[in-house]
């Protein structure tokens, strides 16, 4: 297809790259955040995108088998996710040592958000790859439809419940689980109404 020939198929490959990394530290962030839930539901939740984070590493290492790729080759840029993946992990470890366990909890949550942001967008740039047609994307787009769901889920709900946690931290009345758990968001746009109906929610509480 001629259209795929505007892709840049070194920064694809970077991209790559990247997206790999990315789920290798999610990896290691659940496995600490869930150590500083102190919320079941959040604790158990966190378990499950950790599974789902599993799945998404195997997603991408057969991509890489398909496409020829070494899933160690080293990168810059793939040395700097592993960089801030690293020190994310150490930033839960840090506040476990030295702060209430509400407050540990509350870096967790903040440093999931962090790391999902990154994974987010690896995927929606692997979406437009895909969007391009050619041979990368017949790879590409299996795996993407595989995986973007839980991205957009493990973002949005994540968000609620950091907001959320905050909310009571301050002494004002949280809706937990957050909305976006309870509405089941998938999208910006959901995320957004969800936040938006927190009052209502509070409302059927009092």
């Amino acid at each position: 297809m001629a259209r795929s020939r505007t892709v840049n198929t070194a920064q694809v490959h970077e991209l790559l790259l990247q997206a790999i990394e990315t789920e290798r530290g999610g990896i290691q962030i659940y496995t600490t955040a869930i150590k500083a839930a102190v919320n079941k539901d959040l604790k158990k939740e966190w378990g499950e995108y950790l599974d789902e984070t599993r799945t998404h590493e195997e997603v991408l290492t057969r991509v890489f088998e398909q496409l020829g790729m070494d899933t160690e080759e080293k990168s810059p840029g793939r040395s700097v996710v592993a960089h801030q993946g690293a020190s994310l992990v150490k930033a839960i470890e840090m506040a476990m040592k030295s702060d209430t366990p509400e407050a540990a909890e509350l870096v967790a949550a903040e440093c999931v958000v962090l790391a999902e942001t990154k994974d987010h967008q690896n995927w929606e740039l692997i979406g437009k790859v895909v969007e391009q047609g050619g041979e990368l994307a017949k790879v590409l787009e299996p795996a993407y439809k595989a995986v973007e769901s839980d991205e957009d889920h493990h973002l949005y709900h994540t968000m609620g419940w950091c907001r959320e946690l905050w909310i009571q931290s301050l002494g004002m009345p949280a809706v937990l689980p957050p909305p976006e758990e309870v509405k089941k968001v998938e999208t910006a746009i959901g995320a957004s109404r969800a936040e938006q109906s927190r009052d209502e929610m509070l409302g059927h509480k009092h």
